[in-house]
């Protein structure tokens, strides 16, 4: 076993985590939207996602999708409706984000793990990515190449976990200054809107 390459592999899943894209400012927004514990669990669900990602890496079905142009687009399709159709919901709870609580109730922690859980499962491009990304760190000449796989995922998820997670500590604790600004609740709702709209347009417009 090469420790060598399992470290590189952990320090270039620490930058890749660390670069802002639309997971990490997911979590940043519902952190700052409902609480740093929900921030948590939002990380949870999407980190979880990630072990069906590197089931279908290990077991092959990823280059099956990769390689049927008609599998995935289906599959990215469905990601862009679930993405336009959490983007309708915080639309519909009114003008602004009520950051208090008193007049939107807060997803449960169950719902928030959920829907990033979905989130992440219904976005081809993370297996994709996992394709591509982890054949490069197989660092073992004896040890099968499925198990080999599996140490990468989870090794990827406890990075990415870890960052995470301090994104959404940060985010909660600077929830009570936003609270005090009246606008705040109405930017962060158009935020998540956003958010949720772009990374269905990116899903929809992207090539393999």
């Amino acid at each position: 076993m090469n420790y060598e390459i399992l470290s590189a592999f952990a320090l270039a899943t620490a930058v890749l985590a660390f670069t802002p894209g639309p997971d990490n400012i997911y979590v940043l927004t519902q952190g700052v939207v409902n609480g740093r514990k929900y921030g948590l669990a939002t990380t949870a669900g999407l980190i979880s996602g990630c072990l069906v990602h590197t089931t279908l890496l290990a077991f092959g079905v990823s280059l099956i999708i990769r390689e049927s142009e008609s599998i995935f687009f289906t599959i990215k399709f469905f990601g862009a409706i679930y993405l336009l159709y959490l983007a309708y919901k915080v639309y519909k709870v009114g003008d602004v984000i009520n950051l208090n609580g008193t007049a939107v109730p807060k997803r449960s922690l169950w719902q928030l793990f959920r829907q990033g859980f979905i989130m992440n499962v219904l976005n081809p491009k993370v297996t994709i990515f996992f394709l591509a990304f982890f054949p490069g760190f197989l660092f073992s000449s004896t040890m099968s190449t499925v198990w080999q796989f599996y140490i990468l995922g989870l090794l990827f998820m406890l990075v990415s976990f870890l960052i995470f997670s301090g994104i959404a500590i940060m985010a909660g604790s600077i929830s009570s200054y936003l609270r005090s600004h009246k606008h705040a609740g109405k930017w962060l709702k158009w935020i998540q809107i956003v958010v949720f709209v772009g990374i269905a347009v990116f899903l929809l417009i992207s090539d393999n």
